[in-house]
């Protein structure tokens, strides 16, 4: 009965004591899970209380509720992350099936493997999009790619300009590589055929190769047939190769500012005031007006004529407020290559594009700006092939009158010709052009001291820029073939003359003049009997 009653009365004590550690628990754990930023004052109830218990159970089912709400909360946010992460997914998904990157998809390096694959499916791709297997429909004849032959030693091609031959040796190294390698694996393909084991079969040489044709497609690749001699008179072997193109790569992405890019045009002369007045008109319009970051240097032989090329010069500076100009005037014969290499010294600022220009020259701001982009001190020059413009009073002959110079400068097939013989107009920065050396001063007069600059660059590690560009252009004059040159110079010299004066039909209209104006005569004649 006695220890009943002692655990009777020991009882609520205990239950006291379970109480109070319950207590000490909820409020370390409130305090220790409590959210951060939330900053409520929770008022606790005083310890001697009579309604602790239910103040702390209060607290623990508001704090509970909190908790629960706080957790449903961020399941929410979860959700909406996974969903809203999914759906971008599928939109760069669709983005890619719809724009494939073939950098990206065919040449991910991270398994080579795969990278391999995926790169041999894509140039096979190439040979079944080009026109190998099947022919494709084209709107008009102008849209078929021609093809161009080759033998052993000729290439027979139809995009000839004026340097190029109908039927040549190929001279650029690439070409003439390109065409080895194809015919050497040609060969190579016909002494080993698939499928015929070890059976003895002729051996094929380079000698037994007829003709093969080619042509490339800028998108696709380069496709070749070829022909070689077979076992009797009238069997042969052909053998057609592709050489697809790969994907195409991002080299670089860089920002140009050329604010600050200042381009000295430096014209040698000798008399011609009434050509450099007509340069000057240009030169004002187009580089102090719309560019107005040029130099002009002019380097004068002579003293003919000389006062008034300096008065059209001074004149032009008083009218425009040009001050950015330099003449310098040398007592001796005419050198171009000498008047050039002059001006090009005689600078003593900063480093400088140099433009080398002549009077029978007009160019435009969008070429001055070309001039500027395809230039870089140390790595590129540049050499554009202007536009030759032919003798205006036979190309508008016909007409009432000849249009303005302005209205002249039209690049087509009728009005001039790619001058792409000429190397005389080029532009580099001064710090090239004097480590190289400079122009060959021993040559005098015209002509030869370009095309030693140009080898000088192509025998250099700087890069050559050689393109047509649409804003510069060579004004028609008339060419003097002198009486002291040998029958064979003076030949040429006239074959250069005519080159210069109309197209090839122009010139036959010219040739068969007379006998379009008999046939127009009888035309007329015609008409009035009727």
């Amino acid at each position: 009965m006695m220890l009943r009653r002692g655990f009777i009365l020991f009882l609520p004590r205990l239950v006291g004591l379970l109480v109070v550690a319950c207590c000490s628990v909820s409020i370390v754990y409130m305090l220790a899970c409590t959210p951060k930023g939330d900053n409520q004052q929770l008022a606790f109830p005083r310890v001697h209380s009579s309604t602790v218990k239910e103040g702390y159970e209060a607290i623990l089912q508001e704090r509970e509720e909190q908790h629960r709400n706080y957790i449903i909360s961020l399941k929410k946010q979860i959700a909406q992350l996974k969903a809203e992460l999914q759906g971008r997914s599928e939109q760069l998904k669709n983005v890619q099936d719809q724009y494939p990157d073939p950098l990206d998809n065919r040449l991910d390096h991270s398994n080579t493997e795969k990278a391999q694959a995926n790169l041999l499916a894509f140039l096979r791709s190439q040979v079944d999009k080009a026109e190998v297997h099947s022919g494709v429909k084209l709107s008009t004849e102008y849209a078929a790619v021609p093809f161009e032959s080759f033998t052993l030693q000729k290439v027979y091609q139809l995009e000839t300009g004026l340097t190029r031959h109908p039927e040549e040796k190929p001279v650029r190294k690439d070409k003439r590589d390109e065409l080895i390698e194809v015919i050497e694996l040609a060969v190579g393909s016909l002494n080993n055929p698939e499928g015929e084991g070890n059976a003895k079969h002729h051996v094929y040489t380079a000698s037994d190769f007829v003709e093969g044709i080619y042509r490339t497609e800028k998108d696709k690749g380069t496709l070749y047939e070829l022909t070689f001699k077979g076992d009797t008179k009238h069997q042969f072997k052909k053998i057609v190769l592709f050489r697809p193109f790969g994907p195409v790569m991002k080299v670089k992405n860089e920002n140009v500012n050329m604010a600050d890019t200042l381009i000295n045009v430096i014209v040698p002369l000798a008399k011609r005031a009434s050509k450099f007045r007509q340069f000057m008109q240009n030169f004002r319009e187009m580089g102090i007006q719309q560019d107005g970051r040029i130099h002009l240097t002019v380097v004068y032989f002579g003293k003919e004529q000389m006062n008034e090329v300096k008065s059209i010069l001074e004149n032009t500076s008083k009218s425009a407020n040009f001050k950015n100009f330099t003449f310098i005037q040398l007592n001796e014969e005419f050198s171009r290559g000498k008047g050039l290499d002059i001006g090009a010294r005689f600078w003593k600022g900063n480093n400088v594009v140099l433009f080398f220009c002549d009077v029978d020259i007009y160019f435009t701001a969008e070429f001055l700006n070309s001039c500027r982009l395809n230039t870089q001190p140390g790595k590129k020059v540049f050499y554009p092939v202007l536009f030759s413009q032919y003798n205006p009073s036979i190309i508008y002959g016909h007409h009432d009158s000849i249009p303005s110079l302005e209205q002249q400068l039209i690049i087509k097939k009728e009005t001039g010709f790619w001058r792409d013989f000429g190397f005389g107009m080029t532009c580099q920065y001064r710090s090239d052009f004097i480590n190289i050396g400079g122009f060959d001063l021993d040559i005098k007069g015209w002509g030869g001291e370009d095309v030693h600059l140009y080898r000088k660059y192509l025998h250099s590690n700087l890069i050559v820029i050689r393109t047509p560009v649409r804003g510069l252009f060579h004004l028609w004059h008339e060419k003097q073939c002198l009486d002291e040159l040998t029958p064979e110079q003076y030949k040429m010299c006239m074959q250069s003359k005519a080159m210069n004066e109309a197209s090839h039909g122009q010139l036959g209209m010219l040739v068969f003049k007379q006998e379009i104006e008999t046939h127009l005569h009888r035309q007329k004649l015609s008409s009035k009997k009727t």
